[in-house]
């Protein structure tokens, strides 16, 4: 399956980020703690051109304590403030000012020496589409200020939130990359909607996904769905299907509403926490 998708309003979003650095002391990137390796832009730290950063790992409350744990002591060992949080919940956020705070300390002692008091932190909220980065700041200012929904691409320009005399925000279009030369990453991002199913044959990802599942946490759908597992994913599918009642005219298996049922239950946590990528088995330069 090939999955492309890179709307023209990232191109202009890609020349805003590089447009605004001049004016940001910081960059918050939120990622997806269930993929943090598919849900980071490779072509982010390239943009942003070495400022100081503070890595979010959103939706925490979707995933493995131990896997994200992990996560965290990675980032934390590359130089960065790390952060699993969780943006409808609240989970943590009180700790995201100190630690944008210290990752500027340094510039903000240069700028006092000179002088320059008074002037906020600026950071910059940057990440791939359905993050949660809307959430984040609405959740962190306490106000609705971004819109939010459950599709990716909802922010399609740059706004600046003040959340404090002494903290503003900008918040900036999700991001992906031109091309993906990973066909996993693709359906990772998939999988969490970061890519609008809209565009995507559902079946088959969800043959995907569950092939994947099968052999990361087989216990997962055996437990949700009753089911024991085939040797075939899609024989699997066919089975889940018929657990939930997804049958028409001629007993056939309606697949497309048992793949809907799949993603639904796996985006709402209704499988479970699981974490997909591991940091173990991550190639740090594709992370860092």
């Amino acid at each position: 399956m090939n999955i492309v998708w890179y709307p023209g309003h990232m191109v202009k979003t890609r020349r805003e980020i590089t447009e605004s650095l001049k004016m940001i002391d910081v960059v918050i990137e939120l990622i997806d703690a269930r993929i943090p390796i598919s849900s980071r832009n490779p072509d982010l730290d390239g943009l942003i051109n070495g400022k100081p950063k503070v890595v979010l790992l959103n939706k925490c409350d979707l995933c493995e304590e131990g896997a994200t744990k992990k996560w965290i002591t990675y980032y934390k060992k590359k130089g960065y403030g790390a952060i699993d949080i969780d943006c409808l919940s609240g989970k943590n956020m009180n700790r995201i000012l100190p630690t944008v705070k210290d990752a500027v300390r340094e510039k903000i002692e240069r700028k006092i020496a000179k002088g320059i008091i008074g002037r906020p932190t600026r950071a910059m909220v940057v990440g791939i589409p359905n993050v949660g980065k809307s959430s984040f700041i609405n959740r962190i200012s306490s106000k609705q200020n971004a819109k939010t929904g459950d599709k990716p691409g909802v922010t399609r320009s740059r706004q600046w939130i003040k959340v404090s005399p002494e903290f503003e925000l900008l918040d900036t279009p999700g991001i992906l990359w031109p091309k993906f030369d990973d066909e996993k990453v693709a359906h990772h991002l998939a999988y969490t909607r970061a890519i609008k199913d809209e565009i995507l044959d559902v079946e088959e990802l969800a043959i995907k996904f569950v092939e994947e599942i099968s052999l990361l946490k087989p216990e997962v759908l055996k437990t949700r769905y009753k089911i024991e597992l085939k040797d075939e994913p899609v024989d699997t599918l066919y089975e889940i299907g018929k657990k939930r009642g997804c049958v028409i005219a001629g007993g056939e298996i309606d697949i497309l509403r048992a793949s809907n049922i799949i993603f639904d239950d796996y985006r709402t946590g209704k499988l479970g926490r699981i974490t997909i990528e591991l940091p173990e088995v991550a190639d740090v330069g594709e992370i860092i």
